[in-house]
């Protein structure tokens, strides 16, 4: 084999094999959101399996053209249709718990795809004889990790942004095959094989039935049955319910967001306010307030084309600005008579980076003259008695003092949780009134 096709090969490895660790990471996403707890050990894993194939390539000892060929094809296999939507969303639909499908498709498919694609280097790495040995290695990594590089960014930041993630998984797929193609020389059959896989790929990647799917979320539109309303319809982002609507004058929507607007309009009295939004889920609620001016900021560029088109029917009212909730707050010149925090990747998954004190803490500087409002949806346990919704709530309390909480759902495991707090207001030490030292009369007087 040449030089050049050694790492034109290697290179397709590179790009190929990180492109399918940063396809599985935001395929998982709507099924086990994107906190650390899941990104690390996925990383993990990943480089395991990686190493093991390193290990793996280095014992092979002859036959490398084939080895790599088959390698390449089976990697091409697993990627096509492991990574495909419509097999993780059955993966993890039928397997449970969760955390059983999550090992499933860790183990079972983007594992084995590092562990066989890892091997192409050490393997081919025996072909440049008349190379040394650290020239060798040392050019094939130069390529393979060139490829890694472009396969990271072209496809998260290319292909998911402007054709969604099931291109991007074809893509891979594709190459390999492709590389696999360009060892094969004239096998009929080896040739038949790989054009079976490929096509395998493009069937299984078209047939995922969502309105679209980028490189933040999978979004979908459903019909929904909601007695009284006319032709209701929910708007799912990455399989959960983010907002409702119907055809009603006005529309009809979720119930947390009839609150937040009742809570805005006709409790806090605003009229011709500036309200931000952070987290524009189905931009519904400007929908029925003519009076105040909205802004929404949300992480994905695609998401108010999609809400438009597909759901609303109608333009969305308001601005529309596409930035990280944190790093918008944390910059923005603009203040704000309420900011309303309602992000979430997934049904039960808040960013980790939007949960902490520093992030309440930053809300309180685009809030106007300090007087300004903060509501927050959160999802959590209907009597607030899990680790997480105590340890939330006290966070928020730590900077906003005692804040009006009320959870709609009271009755079901999970409930819509609504925060109100004052940005006039501060934390301050609490007492308890006992028997014995009771100083709840003078507390009246202030």
């Amino acid at each position: 084999m040449s030089p050049r096709l050694i790492y034109a090969i290697v290179f397709i490895e590179g790009f190929c094999s990180l492109g399918a660790e940063v396809i599985a990471l935001r395929r998982l996403v709507p099924h086990v959101g994107s906190a650390i707890v899941v990104t690390a050990p996925t990383i993990g894993f990943f480089l395991l399996a990686l190493a093991l194939g390193y290990a793996a390539g280095g014992r092979i000892a002859g036959d490398y053209r084939r080895v790599v060929r088959n390698n390449f094809l089976l990697a091409a296999a697993l990627a096509g249709i492991g990574l495909s939507g419509p097999a993780i969303d059955l993966a993890f639909s039928h397997l449970q718990p969760t955390p059983l499908a999550y090992l499933a498709f860790v183990g079972g498919v983007m594992c084995p795809i590092a562990w066989l694609l890892g091997q192409t280097v050490p393997v081919l790495t025996n072909l440049l004889a008349s190379e040394r040995v650290g020239e060798a290695s040392g050019n094939a990594l130069y390529w393979s990790t060139l490829g890694s590089f472009l396969g990271s960014l072209g496809l998260s930041l290319g292909m998911m942004q402007w054709l969604g993630v099931s291109s991007a998984v074809f893509a891979c797929a594709l190459g390999l095959a492709a590389g696999a193609l360009l060892l094969a020389g004239r096998d009929g059959k080896f040739w038949l094989l790989a054009g079976s896989t490929v096509a395998a790929s493009l069937a299984i990647n078209l047939q995922h039935a969502v309105n679209a799917d980028t490189a933040y979320a999978e979004y979908r539109i459903a019909t929904v049955d909601l007695p009284g309303q006319q032709n209701p319809r929910a708007f799912k982002v990455n399989q959960s319910v983010a907002s409702l609507l119907d055809d009603s004058e006005p529309p009809r929507t979720t119930r947390y967001v009839e609150h937040l607007r009742r809570v805005l309009r006709d409790e806090l009295g605003f009229r011709e306010r500036e309200i931000l939004v952070l987290g524009a889920g189905g931009f519904t609620l400007s929908l029925a307030d003519p009076d105040n001016r909205y802004t929404y900021v949300d992480i994905d560029p695609a998401i108010r084309r999609i809400a438009e088109r597909d759901f609303l029917k109608r333009p969305a009212a308001g601005e529309f600005i596409v930035d990280d909730a944190r790093r918008f707050v944390a910059a923005s010149e603009r203040r704000f008579d309420a900011v309303v925090v309602d992000v979430y990747s997934s049904h039960t998954s808040i960013p980790s980076h939007l949960v902490t004190r520093e992030f309440w803490v930053g809300l309180r500087r685009v809030l106007r003259d300090g007087n300004g409002a903060v509501l927050a949806n959160l999802i959590l346990d209907g009597k607030l008695e899990t680790p997480f919704a105590r340890n939330l709530l006290a966070t928020i309390e730590s900077v906003y003092g005692r804040c009006a909480v009320e959870v709609l759902h009271k009755g079901k495991p999970l409930a819509n949780v609504e925060v109100l707090c004052f940005a006039s207001s501060q934390p301050a030490p609490t007492g308890i009134y006992r028997d014995e030292l009771n100083r709840a009369d003078s507390d009246r007087l202030h």
